[in-house]
C-alpha cells in the first residue's frame, strides 16, 4: 500500500504523519472500522476523485476509537476538522473535499481549517 507524509505549511506538526492512501473503494469501506487502537504518528488518507461533500462523507459505524478528522480540497487546503465520536452514523465536511485524513483522536488540534497541506511519497 502507498505511504504519504503529511506536512501542514500553515503550523508545523510536533509529530509527523505518514499515511496510507487509500483509493480503492474496499480500503476506504474498512477504513479504520474494527480497529481498538490507532498510533499517533499514523494516519489513513481517503482520496476521492473530485471535491465533494457528500463523497467525502464518513461513518463511525464499528469504529470503537475516536478519530480527528480532517477534510483537505484539491489545492491542499484544510476545509473542515472534526472529532469523530466512536459509533455516529456519519460526519459529512461543511464545504467540498477530495482528501479525508483520519487520524488518532490525540491530533485533533494539530489542524485548523484554512491550513495548507503537502503530500510527499514516503520514503521506502
Amino acid at each position: 500500500m502507498q505511504q504519504v507524509v503529511i506536512e501542514n505549511l500553515t503550523s508545523a506538526l510536533t509529530t509527523p504523519i505518514t499515511a496510507h492512501y487509500c483509493v480503492s473503494f474496499l480500503c476506504q469501506l474498512r477504513g479504520l472500522t474494527f480497529r481498538r487502537s490507532w498510533p499517533v504518528e499514523r494516519g489513513l488518507l481517503l482520496v476521492q476523485s473530485r471535491d465533494s461533500r457528500l463523497d467525502a462523507a464518513i461513518h463511525m459505524m464499528f469504529v470503537w476509537i475516536d478519530l480527528a478528522v480532517v477534510w483537505i480540497n484539491s489545492e491542499y487546503q484544510v476545509v473542515d476538522v472534526k472529532l469523530a465520536r466512536r459509533w455516529r452514523p456519519a460526519y459529512v465536511p461543511q464545504r467540498p473535499a477530495r482528501y479525508i485524513l483520519e487520524l488518532a483522536a490525540e491530533r485533533f488540534q494539530d489542524f485548523q481549517i484554512g491550513d495548507q497541506i503537502r503530500l510527499e511519497n514516503a520514503p521506502d
